[in-house]
């Protein structure tokens, strides 16, 4: 088949003017002109999903836009204006032209604007904001140089919440008596660690006193919520310090055991060989990122770390590996992790386990026996149609050393990940929760591993709601992760707005390790919103608990919920309310 090019289309040639259609003369076409497409490759602001509009009268040319902008989206550029102007009795038009400073967003797909708004924030007079343009083809020219779209900060966009249409139904009123939240005592922890049946624990009765026996396994009492996985890498280092003062200052001085994930990548040296140690939950994944300086600290830890937790998977993109690109692989990540300055991409599964029972024995046993047997070891997975064999699996371990079971569902999120993983994979997570659970119940063995579940809890800002929920659907706690950040002052949002942790570019300064960018972010206020929350969750979580009666976790009580959605109802096996 022969090849037309661009340059071969020709208009048709000029008529003379006498032509007519109907009567009317047709006007004549220009002769000779070249059609000429835009290229493919060229892209326009139309084709982004936000555009900038600049207004020229109001804008006094200060630059703070353009100096704040980390993406490099806007750039200053020289136009010419012209106005026709015209004086006297018998005007004639006369033009006058002159150039001035504009401000002109990048038509480049590397370079496109996020939406972070830090432009509009910084202008003086209010001249120049983003605004979402829901006509763009971004998908189209995103993958221009044969690169998949990588995408930062936030999970899959799921337009229903599940957690909204369930409401807690069964209020004590007249049947049992309801707490006063503000005057009774609580008691809001939650085991981390294997559980034994009564049949089982190690104790006999002599002289009419009850006797150890043997030894059990080690266990935790915590506070229900936990700061999720995010690393050393992954945050910039004044936001890891942020949340680190947030949890030790909870545990000191508010009396509250948060506890906080490392997430894979190892921990500064001084934590580790501190007492603050015990309020960590140290992360090992399939990279095994960091740990050579763990073991190495080992023999100078004053305290043990509250657990250990092995990540086999992540719920924003499940069966997929972890990605620290090398824009976020400053020196100190060098140091830490014992890599170059390159990508750092962890196995999508670790590499010496090949089946459940191997996990069991190989992971667990070995980092039990690395501490001793005083620690802890729990594992996490996304959530998957998977999820309940591996939990019947580890509730049947014969050696009961497995701790706790953290399951990740889709609308958790990530720092880095392909958009396609991020989009196409998963699975929500208070189905596979319920699933769980109910299992357990069917062999008699729930809470002999603490179930704690994560994938969007805290998305609308309401946590404490939706842990509550949780735990009546038989979890024993939840993690949350992208709530901190936005605390922090994030400006992302589930829109599409900004969600650009994987650049290194973070406008605020939260998931960057660019020293200029870090520089914006104010530890101790970062610190403060954090404790700030914990104290308010606390209060919100009484508050859930009293009306139902219960001065302890609600863990299972899923009588206490309904659901205004019939299929969500039938699915996790709660009442239906309409």
């Amino acid at each position: 088949m022969a090849t037309i090019k661009a340059d071969e289309i020709k208009l048709a040639p000029q008529n003379n003017g006498n032509d007519k259609v109907n009567g009317l003369r047709v006007p004549s076409a220009p002769s000779t002109h070249i059609i000429k497409p835009t290229f493919v490759r060229d892209s326009h602001a139309m084709d982004f999903p936000w555009k900038i509009k600049w207004n020229a009268e109001t804008c006094i040319r200060c630059g703070s836009c353009v100096a704040t902008c980390t993406f490099g989206a806007i750039k200053p550029q020289l136009q010419r204006k012209g106005q026709a102007l015209s004086t006297g009795h018998l005007p004639s038009p006369i033009e006058a032209t002159e150039v001035i400073m504009a401000i002109k967003q990048v038509n480049d797909p590397k370079y496109y604007c996020r939406g972070c708004e830090m432009c509009e924030k910084v202008c003086p007079t209010d001249s120049i904001k983003p605004v979402p343009n829901e006509q763009h083809r971004f998908p189209l020219v995103a993958r221009h140089g044969g690169s998949p779209i990588k995408r930062g900060g936030r999970g899959h966009h799921i337009p229903i919440r599940v957690l909204d249409y369930i409401k807690v139904g069964r209020i004590s009123q007249m049947t049992d008596p309801s707490l006063d939240a503000a005057r009774h005592t609580f008691d809001l922890l939650t085991p981390l660690g294997r559980g034994l049946p009564a049949d089982e624990l190690p104790f006999k009765v002599e002289n009419g006193k009850l006797v150890p026996g043997g030894s059990i396994p080690p266990m935790r009492w915590i506070y229900p919520v936990i700061i999720g996985d995010m690393s050393v890498g992954a945050l910039s280092w004044r936001m890891w310090e942020a949340l680190a003062l947030a949890v030790a200052y909870l545990n000191e001085e508010c009396k509250m055991p948060v506890r906080m994930s490392s997430g894979e990548g190892g921990m500064p040296s001084r934590l580790l060989k501190s007492e603050f140690l015990k309020y960590f939950i140290i992360q090992i994944a399939s990279g095994h990122f960091g740990w050579n300086r763990i073991i190495k600290a080992m023999p100078e830890m004053v305290t043990d770390p509250a657990a250990i937790l092995i990540k086999i998977g992540q719920g924003a993109k499940p069966g997929d590996g972890g990605l620290l690109p090398a824009e976020k692989v400053a020196s100190h990540i060098q140091a830490i992790r014992g890599v170059p300055k390159a990508d750092l991409m962890s196995p999508p599964n670790h590499q010496g386990l090949y089946s459940i029972e191997e996990s069991v024995q190989k992971m667990f046993l070995s980092m039990n026996a690395a501490f001793k047997f005083r620690v802890p070891v729990a594992i996490k997975v996304a959530a998957s149609s998977t999820s309940v064999a591996v939990f019947n699996n580890l509730v049947r371990d014969p050696y009961q050393i497995v701790g706790g079971y953290f399951l990740d569902g889709i609308q958790g999120g990530t720092g880095a990940a392909h958009e396609v993983s991020m989009d196409h994979t998963g699975h929500p997570i208070l189905s596979k929760l319920r699933d769980c659970y109910l299992a357990a119940v069917d062999q008699g063995k729930q809470g002999q591993i603490p179930l704690f579940v994560g994938g969007g809890f805290g998305d609308t800002g309401d946590l404490a709601a939706d842990a509550f929920k949780a735990i009546c659907l038989g979890a024993n706690g939840v993690f949350s992760a992208k709530i901190w950040l936005q605390l922090a002052g994030c400006v992302g949002n589930e829109k599409g707005r900004c969600n650009a942790c994987n650049t290194g570019y973070c406008p605020v300064g939260i998931c960057t390790q660019d020293h200029r960018l870090v520089a914006r972010l104010d530890v101790d206020a970062v610190a403060q919103n954090i404790v700030d929350y914990f104290l308010a969750l606390d209060q919100e979580l009484k508050k859930l608990m009293a009306p139902i009666g219960n001065s302890t976790l609600p863990i299972g009580r899923s009588d206490a919920l309904v659901s205004m959605s019939k299929s969500a109802a039938e699915r996790l096996q709660i009442a239906y309310a309409c």
